[in-house]
């Protein structure tokens, strides 16, 4: 596929803030993306990028979010530590559970200005719960404290194998594109959830077991494409039985394709 031809996706950075008794880096914030959600993106021919923020202590130079949004096709957010408790009007019940606001802060920032460019974004585990957050929802901070019937949604004893069912509601974009559903198998890997579910949002898929939300999309398909996920896509193995990323993943790469189109055409 020629250079110019393939789509551009940013990924949102994961945050590893300054630690002065940390021996690589030492008192240095890096900024990285992890490794299986770049290749996901790429695994079709997509380029991915990774979005750093242009803000902290060290900054320089004019280049803004704005930049980015304007010369990418999509965004992804994808998982890592816990969105604060703060960014959406509560205190930590527990100090382990405060998370990232400067993240949260960024992936915000980020998400408004793919939105001002309308260009579409995918949320994967955190970045379900970000979006949410960002477009007026809430979480429950923590699972098993707030929800004792819950089925065990994160085990970091098998991390990326732990498994449970979730079911598509009807006549949802979800259950269109997976018609064999309406009930499939996803992997596991968090302790946090929605809550109140931001206005303009419907559910698309809940945990069969306990009613967890566990997918959700934007309802007006006039405004620029948003959907997410609570599992990992990008973790899928081709001999495993949890449900295939590939569609999820050719749908949200089609509106990245039509939100390109439309800004080229006269």
């Amino acid at each position: 596929m020629p250079h110019a031809e393939r789509l551009k996706i940013g990924i949102s950075a994961c945050f590893m803030h300054a630690d002065p008794a940390r021996q690589l880096f030492t008192g240095k914030t890096l900024q990285y993306v992890e490794q299986s959600i770049a290749h996901w993106v790429m695994s079709t021919g997509a380029m991915a990028v990774m979005i750093p923020s242009p803000t902290g202590a060290t900054q320089r130079g004019d280049v803004t979010l704005d930049h980015y949004a304007q010369w990418l096709d999509g965004l992804v957010l994808h998982g890592g530590a816990d969105v604060s408790p703060l960014s959406y009007g509560e205190k930590p019940i527990q100090e382990k559970w405060a998370g990232d606001k400067i993240r949260d802060e960024y992936e915000i920032d980020l998400v408004a200005a793919f939105e001002r460019h309308d260009k579409p974004v995918f949320g994967v585990c955190r970045g379900l719960q970000l979006l949410n957050v960002a477009y007026g929802g809430t979480l429950y901070q923590d699972i098993e404290t707030q929800i004792p019937k819950a089925i065990k949604h994160r085990d970091a004893l098998v991390y990326d194998n732990n498994f449970h069912g979730v079911e598509f509601a009807p006549g949802s974009r979800l259950a269109a594109l997976y018609p064999n559903g309406p009930r499939v198998k996803v992997n596991s890997i968090h302790h946090q959830a929605i809550k109140d579910l931001a206005p303009g949002f419907e559910i698309e898929a809940m945990s069969h077991d306990d009613g967890i939300v566990e997918a959700i999309r934007r309802t007006d398909s006039t405004k620029p494409y948003i959907a997410a996920v609570q599992w990992h896509p990008e973790f899928h193995m081709a001999d495993s039985d949890t449900i295939d990323d590939a569609a999820l993943l050719a749908d949200f790469l089609a509106a990245a394709t039509a939100a390109r189109r439309k800004l080229q055409s006269p």
